[in-house]
């Protein structure tokens, strides 16, 4: 063996493997852990599943049940001071900086381990190997790098061990949370990073993930680009994955004017794009008419107005900021304040199925009773609204 291993290659083809194995590393983290296991988006042949869990167990030493409980945490409070990992509480520098400290803290909580972790593997090699022996993966994986490249083989490894503490506990859970476009007003501080899914395996679409949490596919628009779910298809061609869920989709039936149970059922499972069909259908056009009469910069003032009236997440500044621009239009502050009402269908405590369909139906009957052009077409195609492959 030379001091440049037993390979003895370039430093060049040294460093596209060393990016090769980092973004097999970000696959295993995106499709196993991620997808398959912490939201059951899909279920995976033993073939790689096993390779998967033996990659993490060698490139980072993190514990599939210890992940998996983590970030359901982050879902089911997100945003909160609960919350293992949100840049909006610790703020942006310390996740990006520190957030595989964060996490670590999380895990080791046996509290939350055992509320969120339920259903991951729980076999031998889990309980014996991988579960207990925590860093001598990464220390094998260290000897092997050393092995098959010599000198270049430390910096192989220092590599491969910083890409998730960096690139998904840094990035997505920091940058993720914090910067960024959004597909979809969730109740998070969650955004895309970027429309083209491929140096974090699709995880940069952060904001359609929290939209649609339980999808296998976490592209949502067809710009975009999701490398992981293209993994995952070439899996399910090859027979080692079937996918569970995707996004539900939702039509509008010609015709129907009755809003019943299809109706609420379409609405609550579709709700996030029910909630961005309003916003292009109704807020927008309804804020080009009332504010652009006589301003000669209306367009600079009507996307402000557009950015506050979406966002559900507002500041002290832009809340009243908000309020300034309702009280220009009474047109704005009801299309503003109906859009809030249809969100509370799906938020609220209601009693019984039956209350949820009355509030819809009466939600309907005050939208186009108000006069406004738009808000009166939006309400009557809501009442089309179905679920693609469900009765009508």
């Amino acid at each position: 063996m030379t001091v440049y291993g037993l390979l003895n290659l370039p430093a060049w083809q040294v460093v596209l493997i060393a990016l090769g194995f980092t973004h097999i590393t970000i696959a295993a983290v995106t499709i196993f852990l991620h997808r398959a296991q912490a939201h059951r988006a899909l279920s995976l042949h033993p073939i790689p599943e096993h390779f998967f869990r033996f990659w993490l167990w060698l490139t980072t030493g993190m514990v599939t049940r210890e992940w998996v409980a983590v970030h359901r945490k982050h879902h089911a409070r997100c945003e909160t001071a609960e919350d293992p990992h949100s840049p909006q509480v610790f703020g942006l520098r310390k996740v990006f900086w520190q957030g595989a400290e964060l996490y670590s803290a999380s895990a080791k909580d046996a509290s939350i381990v055992k509320r969120f972790g339920s259903g991951t593997p729980d076999d031998w090699i889990e309980r014996n190997l991988y579960s207990r022996l925590t860093w001598q993966g990464c220390g094998l994986m260290l000897i092997i790098d050393l092995t098959l490249f010599g000198v270049y083989g430390i910096t192989v490894w220092a590599v491969q061990m910083l890409w998730i503490p960096i690139m998904a506990a840094g990035v997505i859970n920091g940058v993720g949370h914090f910067w960024g476009y959004r597909n979809f007003e969730t109740p998070d501080a969650s955004t895309n990073v970027s429309p083209w899914g491929i140096l974090i395996g699709g995880e940069e679409l952060h904001n359609n993930h929290h939209a649609f949490p339980s999808s296998a596919r976490l592209s949502m628009r067809w710009w975009e680009f999701d490398i992981g779910w293209f993994y995952i298809r070439m899996l399910s061609l090859l027979g080692l994955a079937k996918v569970k869920k995707l996004p539900p989709k939702s039509t509008v039936v010609e015709g129907k004017q009755v809003v019943d149970m299809e109706t609420l059922k379409a609405l609550l499972v579709t709700r996030m794009h029910v909630i961005r069909r309003y916003s292009k259908e109704v807020l927008q056009p309804v804020t080009r008419a009332e504010l652009c009469r006589s301003e000669p910069d209306c367009r600079r003032i009507a996307r402000r107005a557009n950015k506050l009236l979406v966002r559900e997440r507002l500041d002290e500044t832009s809340r009243k900021s908000l309020e300034q621009i309702l009280a220009r239009s009474q047109q704005l502050e009801v299309v503003y304040q109906f859009r809030e009402q249809l969100r509370q269908i799906w938020e609220r405590n209601a009693p019984s199925q039956e209350a949820l369909l009355k509030s819809l139906q009466d939600w309907c009957q005050r939208a186009e009773a108000t006069g406004i052009q738009a808000l009166e077409g939006f309400s009557r195609n809501l009442r089309g609204l179905a679920l693609v492959g469900a009765p009508a």
